[in-house]
């Protein structure tokens, strides 16, 4: 029997990767969509340079 899931991510912003140092506009975004109720995460997408803040969907 398989018991594997189906995910995908929605992205809900995308952050370029060479932000200021000490800043994180990325991790910044997630967690006030957290506050939302809103389960993002941040993840780095390294083809674009770029971090994701993403969204898991069934």
């Amino acid at each position: 029997m398989d018991t594997t899931t189906a995910h995908s991510r929605t992205v809900l912003e995308r952050f370029p990767a060479g932000a200021p140092r000490g800043s994180w506009p990325a991790e910044e975004f997630a967690t006030g969509q957290r506050d939302q109720g809103i389960n993002a995460h941040v993840v780095m997408d390294l083809k674009s340079d770029q971090f994701l803040v993403v969204t898991e969907t069934l």
